[in-house]
């Protein structure tokens, strides 16, 4: 049994995706994982999402809130950011480490992605962090569909997702953590799975050292809309 299955919460019945249901141990791989780069590189995947000053953002399987607080300094006080994500433990950790965080104000809902209980249209800037691999391949379109349905037309969306790693370290850290789902994700896939969820893909990347994005717009980017 490797740290990832030991970290993983209870089954729940309204989603086969797997949740974490121990924040400080999860917290305490993402430390060791990025080798003390963790604020550089989350800050880098800030800037990646193109989100603006005012905006209104949506973390998808925001987890501990590390992402939504860096979308939190980006979009300063007149904009608001929200952290879904299914885990009621990593939830409560998320809104302790935001009280008092710097920017727009943070709130959490729990929810599952492939099911978003938000309205049509209701975010500028929509990001996802290492939380596909959670689900199984076959749920992973319905969520970025859904991540669609609640952008704003022309929104922004950023997915970001481990790399399958090359060297002897980077194979350990997958073992460690989640050797089948981390190992195994199709990253080369994402962009057409983010095609077909009725996005345009403006951009793909690397962060080093273990992770890839895409950036893409919603629909109707064309029509004066924030690209």
């Amino acid at each position: 049994m490797n740290l990832g299955q030991l970290m993983q919460g209870k089954a729940r019945a309204d989603t086969p995706g797997i949740t974490i249901a121990t924040p400080r141990a999860y917290e305490l791989f993402g430390a060791v994982c990025f080798a003390g780069r963790r604020p550089r590189v989350f800050a880098r995947l800030a800037a990646l999402s193109g989100a603006e000053t005012g905006d209104r953002v949506l973390d998808v399987g925001c987890g501990t809130g590390y992402l939504t607080r860096c979308m939190a300094a980006r979009v300063g006080p007149k904009g608001a950011v929200t952290g879904v994500d299914a885990s009621p433990p990593m939830l409560d950790y998320a809104r302790r480490r935001s009280a008092g965080v710097l920017g727009a104000p943070c709130s959490y809902q729990e929810g599952i992605a492939e099911a978003l209980g938000f309205p049509d249209a209701s975010f500028d800037t929509v990001v996802t962090s290492l939380m596909l691999h959670h689900l199984p391949e076959e749920l992973r379109p319905a969520a970025l569909r859904e991540m669609c349905r609640v952008l704003k037309p022309g929104g922004r969306l950023l997915v970001v997702e481990f790399r399958p790693p090359t060297n002897r370290l980077g194979r350990h850290l997958v073992h460690l953590g989640s050797a089948h789902a981390m190992a195994h994700h199709r990253v080369d896939l994402l962009g057409d799975f983010i095609r077909d969820a009725g996005f345009e893909v403006r951009g793909e990347g690397d962060v080093r050292p273990w992770l890839t994005y895409v950036q893409a717009v919603g629909p109707d980017a064309g029509r004066g809309e924030k690209p």
